[in-house]
């Protein structure tokens, strides 16, 4: 990953369509790597963590590399990072919990769960989690998952807890949440060591319970 990393640090510095076509073969190769690397991630995921993942491929899993900036301010043509999301049920596309790996210099981390639902399985999950609080509140005192995690995260929170739910619920803030995500950053020395993959598998283990939790519905 240390080639791919000072790539991503070069596109960062000179994110326009020059720089990006002298270095277009270079990106070839790198998004090749990635893809050989997110095929073995997807394949581990799948005899080792989550058995929902076989048959997923890393191209159901990748971003492409050009930004949609048509409706943006920012206009800048590319994306400075790479990313590969195996989730059953079309990867990258898929409503369902997934295992998420974010590479890009300075802010690579791991995410699981699922990102800004659809206001109906919004409203599944925090009807899910007020009927079943106690499974959840187990698995995140757990000390594998403490070992990476400590709760949801806290992006893109309601200021009170939604109409319909109590107010005094034990556990108000989760219903608060719009999306219920869990992360850990990852330091571009672990991105680069050898044993990478083996850290990746481990995270993913302590983080499969939530996802199990939150992929009820399926």
């Amino acid at each position: 990953m240390k080639e791919t990393l000072q790539f991503l640090s070069e596109l960062a510095a000179n994110n326009n369509k020059e720089w990006f076509d002298t270095n277009r073969s270079r990106y070839k190769t790198l998004r090749e790597r990635f893809e050989q690397f997110t095929d073995t991630y997807i394949h581990r995921l799948a005899e080792e963590v989550d058995p929902t993942l076989v048959g997923l491929k890393a191209k159901d899993c990748i971003w492409r590399i050009n930004r949609d900036i048509r409706f943006s301010n920012d206009k800048r043509p590319y994306k400075e990072w790479f990313g590969a999301f195996p989730a059953a049920g079309g990867g990258k596309k898929s409503p369902r919990g997934g295992y998420y790996v974010h590479i890009q210099p300075g802010q690579c981390m791991f995410a699981a769960g699922i990102w800004c639902p659809d206001k109906d399985l919004l409203r599944a999950l925090r009807d899910d989690i007020v009927d079943n609080y106690d499974e959840l509140e187990e698995i995140m005192a757990g000390s594998a998952f403490r070992e990476f995690f400590t709760d949801f995260d806290t992006d893109y929170m309601l200021t009170r807890v939604p109409a319909g739910y109590d107010a005094n619920f034990v556990h108000a803030d989760w219903l608060k949440r719009k999306c219920f995500t869990i992360s850990t950053p990852l330091t571009d020395r672990q991105v680069c060591d050898p044993h990478f993959m083996d850290r990746l598998i481990r995270i993913a283990k302590a983080a499969y319970p939530v996802n199990r939790f939150l992929n009820y519905r399926w």
